[in-house]
């Protein structure tokens, strides 16, 4: 009888656990390869997409409203206009607060604005309707201009905010303005470049307001509600602003640029 002979198969738990760790580590590269697709097509969105939408709506925005008054150069004073809605005071405001903080929270206010400085007591333009142009002759801009600082309904749009409560264009005050400065149209990308002396030009309803840039704060908190104050003045950083009543402007955006961390402002006063 012949003997049987026993072959024994050694290795074969080894093999299978190591294809078990190469078939693991091979979904999970295809996982992060996807999740990687997904942020990239995200970003994409973000940074172009929405740039490319919201500078088509602005721009054409712009053009009606240059359709329906012409710009002319017009006197660059207070001007009462009960269209515009501008008070003796200069303040634009109405009976209700404002829905947006300016402070970037989870109401969709924006982080390019600081926060509100208080109660209205005159009639506003249409909230979230586009009623003027601010144009930047240095950087190229022509911006809409609406009034309210709400993210979603306004800055998103490619628009400038107009905070309420702030003057009107050309009346005694400051008329002050939020805009993004990255996506959504991000007509504020440079103002950082605007420099003493530039024009900064307001058409309003037929009638132009030319200010010129005449202070930059590069940077302060989203706390600093003095910079859009009636005699803007930063109260976060001494010896920034203004010290006396007069017509004023004042532009705001986040920086550094693709954060809403701090505020870079630009001021400037009416051209007499």
């Amino acid at each position: 009888m012949r003997d049987r002979v026993r072959v024994v198969v050694q290795g074969k738990g080894r093999r299978s656990r190591r294809a078990g760790f190469a078939g693991a580590l091979w979904a999970a590269g295809e996982l992060a390869v996807t999740v990687g697709v997904v942020v990239m097509l995200l970003v994409v969105h973000q940074v172009w997409w929405t740039n490319r939408q919201a500078l088509s709506a602005a721009h054409a925005m712009v053009r009606e409203l240059e359709e329906a008054a012409p710009p002319e150069e017009g006197e660059e004073g207070a001007e009462e206009d009960p269209a515009v809605g501008a008070s003796p005071d200069g303040s634009d405001g109405s009976d209700e607060p404002d829905e947006s903080d300016g402070s970037g929270g989870s109401d969709g206010s924006s982080g390019d604005a600081p926060a509100n400085p208080g109660p209205r007591t005159a009639k506003p333009p249409p909230r979230e309707s586009a009623y003027g142009i601010l144009r930047i002759p240095r950087l190229g801009v022509a911006v809409p201009v609406a009034q309210g600082v709400d993210k979603r309904s306004v800055l998103d749009k490619g628009y400038a905010g107009h905070y309420a409560g702030t003057a009107q264009p050309g009346a005694e005050g400051n008329f002050a303005v939020a805009g993004h400065r990255n996506t959504h149209g991000e007509p504020f990308r440079y103002i950082n470049r605007l420099r003493a002396g530039d024009e900064l030009i307001v058409d309003v309803r037929g009638k132009r307001y030319v200010y010129l840039v005449g202070q930059t704060l590069a940077q302060t908190t989203e706390h600093d509600t003095g910079v859009i104050a009636p005699v803007p003045r930063s109260t976060v950083t001494p010896g920034a602003g203004y010290g006396e009543p007069g017509a004023y402007i004042t532009l705001t955006t986040c920086t550094p640029e693709y954060t809403s961390k701090y505020r870079l402002v630009v001021w400037g006063t009416l051209k007499r």
